[in-house]
């Protein structure tokens, strides 16, 4: 029994010691069931699938995270649940909603702070953030805006910290051509513009996919069927 019992305390210092908590420390199935999250909500999560996206950006508890053009808080509840009260969420917003204001006076989220300012212009510490995420909103801003953002969000992160892009996909080649009128946009951008504010491209995730999309219909006309890229970027250590 005792042999069992060291097995397992080594087994719990490795994984801490790789970077990854153990797979029981997160149970995004109580994370989303939590019952303050409204049903407009939970029925977006089967498109949106926040469990996968946040584990393959390795959030974890303890994070200090940003979660940027946050709207009405979907992520930014989830995330606040996901790196609990010993972390720290930044909900970025150019003007808070009465919804996202309301909502965090909650005592479950007194580790969250909204951010109020352009999304170029907002200040968090430097060197802290361990993940930033935009999603579906990337598309939104203007070029500049964007490179703006993307550098505020570098200076953000601690070395090794993540930055996450979600967004629907546009046709490739495209560019930024259907921004405004389909609103979705050439990965291929994404890919350019963070990787020119210092960051590296690491991975992409396959989990938002969707083979039959046909990229010629707007994305908030026809909702929940577009193809999304969910894009993975570093600042290097």
């Amino acid at each position: 029994m005792k042999q069992l019992c060291a097995g397992l305390l080594l087994l719990g210092a490795a994984a801490l010691g790789s970077g990854r908590e153990p797979a029981f420390a997160q149970d995004f199935a109580a994370i989303l069931a939590a019952p303050d999250r409204p049903d407009a909500e939970r029925e977006l999560d089967p498109v949106r699938k926040p469990a996968e996206v946040l584990k393959f950006y390795g959030v974890k508890p303890g994070d200090k995270v940003a979660d940027l053009m946050a709207a009405r808080g979907y992520y930014t509840v989830i995330l606040a649940r996901a790196v609990g009260g010993g972390g720290v969420v930044y909900s970025v917003v150019p003007s808070a909603r009465k919804e996202l204001t309301e909502r965090l006076k909650s005592p479950d989220y007194a580790h969250v702070k909204i951010v109020e300012a352009k999304m170029d212009a907002f200040e968090l510490p430097a060197n802290t953030l361990d993940f930033a995420l935009i999603h579906l909103n990337y598309h939104d801003l203007d070029p500049a805006t964007r490179m703006g953002m993307n550098k505020k969000v570098y200076a953000a992160l601690k070395p090794g910290g993540v930055y996450g892009v979600v967004d629907h996909s546009a046709k490739e080649g495209s560019g930024e051509e259907v921004t405004k009128s389909l609103h979705r946009i050439d990965k291929a951008v994404v890919i350019e513009e963070v990787t020119q504010a210092g960051f590296a491209s690491t991975k992409e995730g396959n989990v938002l996919r969707n083979p039959e999309d046909t990229f010629d219909f707007s994305t908030t006309k026809v909702r929940g069927k577009s193809d999304r890229f969910v894009l993975r970027f570093e600042k290097p250590r």
